[in-house]
């Protein structure tokens, strides 16, 4: 059964204009909310680890202000267009500078990967940007350096900024607290070039992981070939593809956290949930999405702005084979973890732009 989300509830709660906003020098997990407006805020429960359900709070008008100060926000827009990505951007208030770094998935030919006329608004409103990635660490066209820049250019990223493929000149390593299973996380040689990073993410299922969004984007996504091997094996430097799934997936999140640690709050996520197919930006024939798309959301909390998606994916009449794809890799553990080491928060409220 699909959990009841949040997001209907607040719907039949009709909360009105309610809204949070937070400024951009706070770290990952942390947020502050105001009034913005008319914006409609909706509190988003968290769903519970194995049942796969969530538990909608009953409302509780004299302690409702003080929670929702403590839950980071996620703003959310229906319109996917150019337009909509740079208002549910600017609803941040975020202050970028210094050398910023785009990051995004380039995708294998042929995949659903973030297309430049939906995002060169937003890059090139920085001053001289760079899109980043690194390496993968199977075949396809993006695993050699060479033929990664051939397609970053030929999906038209070399067009709208610089491009810089950070593990083209080995790695780094970055050290994991907390963590169950790393001690440390090897990403792109060239991570350390950047002062902010501006995380693009299209949000979608995974063979593997279950859904990709925000926290694989900085995991995965930012480890170099080498490290993306390491989080695979859950630290073990075993066979990537047959290690415990369960480690795998903590292993994200821990890796994730090394990531946002070292950027101390210079970071932000942005979500788009268009082409929701079950299969990733890695799969140059992905299976084709059977439900609509649902819009773009902004946090500066990566497990906040993942788990909305996830909830609105939930709460979607057409979302039962993607959901089907979470649930069979117990894609949902990523973000219990996540939260378990301090990564962010599963609660958030979420604002409506539109309105």
């Amino acid at each position: 059964m699909k959990r009841i989300s949040s997001l209907c509830a607040a719907l039949l709660l009709a909360v009105g204009s309610l809204a949070g906003c937070q400024t951009g020098g706070d770290s990952a997990g942390g947020a502050s909310s105001v009034s913005a407006g008319s914006s409609q805020a909706v509190s988003a429960s968290q769903p519970e680890s194995s049942s796969g359900e969530s538990s909608v709070q009953p409302e509780e008008p004299s302690e409702q202000g003080d929670e929702a100060m403590e839950k980071p926000v996620v703003y959310m827009t229906t319109d996917i267009s150019a337009e909509g990505l740079m208002s549910v951007y600017e609803a941040l208030g975020a202050s970028p500078t210094e050398n910023i770094a785009v990051k995004l998935s380039t995708g294998e030919p042929g995949s659903n990967y973030l297309r430049p006329e939906l995002i060169g608004d937003l890059v090139q409103s920085f001053d001289d940007p760079t899109i980043v990635e690194c390496n993968t660490a199977y075949g396809g066209q993006r695993a050699n350096t060479a033929m990664h820049y051939q397609v970053a250019e030929d999906h038209g990223y070399t067009a709208i900024a610089h491009v810089d493929i950070m593990d083209e000149n080995g790695s780094m390593t970055l050290p994991v607290t907390g963590g169950s299973n790393l001690t440390e996380n090897y990403v792109g040689a060239n991570f350390a070039n950047y002062d902010y990073y501006v995380v693009l993410s299209h949000f979608k299922g995974h063979s593997m992981a279950g859904y990709g969004g925000a926290v694989k984007n900085i995991s995965i996504g930012i480890a170099s070939s080498e490290g993306k091997a390491h989080i695979h094996s859950g630290g073990t430097g075993g066979n990537m593809w047959g290690g415990d799934q369960d480690a795998f997936l903590e292993s994200m999140a821990e890796a994730g956290k090394s990531v946002v640690d070292y950027l101390d709050g210079n970071i932000l996520y942005i979500n788009v949930m268009n082409r929701l197919s079950v299969d990733c930006d890695c799969d140059g024939s992905p299976a084709e999405p059977d439900m609509h798309d649902i819009g773009i959301l902004a946090s500066f909390d990566p497990v906040a702005v993942d788990q909305a998606c996830v909830d609105l994916v939930y709460s979607a009449e057409d979302g039962d084979s993607l959901i089907q794809r979470i649930e069979s890799r117990n894609g949902l553990h990523t973000l219990e973890h996540a939260e378990e080491i301090g990564l962010g928060s599963r609660e958030y409220e979420l604002v409506r732009i539109d309105q």
